[in-house]
């Protein structure tokens, strides 16, 4: 389960903490624009597994939450009861089948590219190859490539719609290909700092790394 959410938080640390794109690619523009303009962000989503060939494995469906800086919530609603929940100090894990809870310090659970990320200090052109990847489903793609061979992951895809995040895909190193589309988005809401905030159920195994 940590290898396939490790994935996805490699992009959020992205949106939440990247302030400055200098890549003077029109579509990388539009992601500038929605990066410095998005303090808050709900939207369903569609989360689709994919093997090697590209077909789809296991498709997930839930509702995300953003608060920048740091603070995020996924609330898998089906076809199994997942969240994972961040107050920016740290990550809570919990999959209700299994009732266990996972907690992960925000240091511990990044590796050395998203490290980067954090730091905000770090042009991101400095550390990624930023490419054009045309439309495909409606999205235009932007291609983020580590340049450090010992990052954890391989690439992301940023998908956009009309100025708007529309989806993402994910290539780590462990194989899993995942991508990640949103809808009903709203953005620049109030949003309750409970959201942001985790109690596990009773009877749960609590796991701290």
């Amino acid at each position: 389960m940590l290898n396939k959410l490790n994935s996805i938080l490699y992009f959020l640390f992205f949106v939440l903490y990247v302030n400055s794109v200098s890549a003077e690619l029109a579509p990388v523009k539009q992601l500038k624009s929605i990066l410095s303009n998005t303090k808050t962000l709900t939207a369903d989503f569609r989360q689709v597994s994919l093997n090697p060939k590209g077909q789809p494995t296991h498709t997930s469906y839930g509702v995300f939450y953003l608060s920048r800086p740091g603070k995020f919530r996924w609330d898998y609603k089906k076809p199994f009861v997942q969240e994972i929940v961040s107050d920016s100090s740290k990550i809570w894990f919990y999959d209700a089948d299994l009732e266990q809870v996972t907690i992960k310090k925000i240091d511990d659970s990044l590796g050395s590219t998203p490290a980067l990320l954090l730091s905000g200090d770090i042009a991101l052109e400095a550390n990624f190859n930023i490419e054009k990847q045309g439309i495909d489903e409606g999205l235009q793609w932007i291609k983020l490539s580590p340049k450090k061979k010992e990052s954890e992951f391989n690439y992301i895809l940023i998908g956009l719609n009309d100025g708007v995040l529309g989806g993402m895909e994910l290539s780590d190193n462990f194989g899993q290909l995942t991508r990640i589309y949103f809808s009903n988005i709203k953005k620049n809401k109030k949003l309750d700092n409970s959201i942001f905030t985790f109690v596990a159920p009773k009877g749960v195994d609590i796991f701290e790394k």
